[in-house]
């Protein structure tokens, strides 16, 4: 049985279905194999934070194997030898993986190319000479990258950075700070997005480039994992750049405007996280509902009280809502519309109600709820974050209002 009467394309319904057939092949297993290592935080992290070789070792396998059965890159587009599916496809793998495997087995993470740490669209925008160097570890899942767009002072207003980019004989000079870098302790790569012409930025019209810099070259330094929710490491870094040179090969897109490319990798985490937040709370309803029909209390079931069950209903529609819309939006992109307020929409309500679903799900668990081994508090730590990341809750409002007041009405 399904709840969305509008039949997904016969590639897409197959490219989900595969890809979840995949993680029950190679991701569940690898958790269950692996217990000791996952939960251990004093195994699974280094001492400095950074994710342990054995975690490391794991997340490639899952990768580099998923790149084999062509999962991984299904999403990249042909012209860089991907599948090619679009924005649907992105969405409704990224959801049925999340509503799959909730958060206990999150190596799923690394079964798809996630937009900011693998191949993308993203990089149609490199040279001929960068896609020589780097594109085939990337799709082989060999190697990883990651957007080095947020810093300190430059959150959501994104046009505020401060990294500059100084022109010195036929490269540049790079000089800054990145923060909130998704990926950074161990990726190969990072799309460094820096100010190239101060008076166009300063009047945002351009003046901002982003270019493709191998983490290993001189002067490129992760000063710190930042570490979340008391957690003892994590993938998260503040990164310094101290006079980085770069070359012409390494521009991506045009010189100085850079920013249609962090808007679009914006967007796409937009997506990403609304996927993240249906599929989430999916998991843990269904969790809930299982524990309500059999835990009893006073000489019935909690399933029999509508305290219990009616939030649980509230979220069942809400998360049906959200669904819908995350199709929408997912969809129009594919047909080129820029969706900038169903997209915004999309985001902050998924988040929204995703985390209100596992807060739910955790109450209707009692304090079973706030155990580890449920993996509920993982799943709302996940879904507190995002309704930070990839513009705040606010910050979408704040774009959702502006393209009412321009005229753009429908709903």
């Amino acid at each position: 049985m399904t709840a969305i009467a509008m039949p997904l394309p016969e590639e897409v319904a197959t490219a989900r279905d595969g890809i979840v057939a995949f993680a029950e092949a190679e991701v569940i297993p690898r958790h269950a194999a692996n217990r000791d290592l996952f939960d251990d935080p004093r195994v699974l992290y280094r001492t400095d934070g950074r994710f342990s070789d054995d975690l490391l070792a794991l997340i490639r396998e899952v990768r580099t194997a998923s790149a084999r059965a062509g999962f991984y890159q299904m999403c990249v587009p042909e012209s860089l030898g991907g599948g090619g599916l679009g924005h649907l496809a992105y969405y409704t793998a990224w959801q049925a993986l999340f509503h799959r495997c909730g958060p206990q087995n999150w190596l799923m993470l690394y079964a798809l190319a996630h937009w900011a740490f693998g191949p993308s669209r993203l990089l149609t925008q490199v040279t001929e000479q960068a896609r020589e160097r780097i594109l085939k570890g990337l799709m082989a899942g060999t190697e990883s990258m990651c957007f080095g767009l947020t810093e300190p002072n430059a959150g959501s207003d994104a046009s505020m950075i401060k990294t500059r980019a100084t022109k010195q004989g036929d490269g540049w000079r790079i000089n800054g700070r990145k923060i909130w870098t998704s990926n950074a302790p161990v990726a190969d790569y990072c799309i460094v997005f820096a100010v190239t012409d101060a008076e166009r930025a300063a009047a945002k019209k351009g003046g901002i480039s982003a270019f493709l810099v191998p983490t290993n070259a001189a002067g490129f330094t992760v000063q710190r994992v930042i570490k979340l929710f008391g957690h003892i490491g994590g993938d998260e870094a503040e990164l310094a750049l101290e006079d980085v040179y770069v070359e012409p090969w390494q521009v991506v897109g045009k010189l100085d405007e850079g920013f249609g490319a962090a808007l679009y990798g914006v967007s796409l985490g937009r997506i990403y996280n609304s996927a993240r937040a249906v599929g989430y709370g999916r998991w843990a309803l269904e969790l809930a509902l299982d524990y309500a029909k059999t835990r009893e209390t006073f000489g019935a079931r909690i399933a029999d009280y509508q305290g219990v069950t009616f939030p649980l209903a509230e979220s069942a529609t809400e998360l049906h809502a959200a669904h819908l819309m995350g199709l929408n939006a997912a969809t129009l992109l594919d047909r080129g519309d820029a969706a900038i307020k169903e997209l915004s929409m999309a985001k902050a309500y998924s988040v929204q109600v995703g985390y209100r679903a596992v807060d739910r799900a955790m109450q209707t668990h009692g304090a079973m709820g706030l155990t580890n081994e449920l993996g509920l508090t993982e799943a709302w730590h996940s879904l507190r974050i995002v309704n930070i990341a990839d513009g705040t809750n606010e910050i979408l409002n704040r774009t959702i209002a502006q393209r009412l007041l321009k005229g753009d009405v429908e709903v």
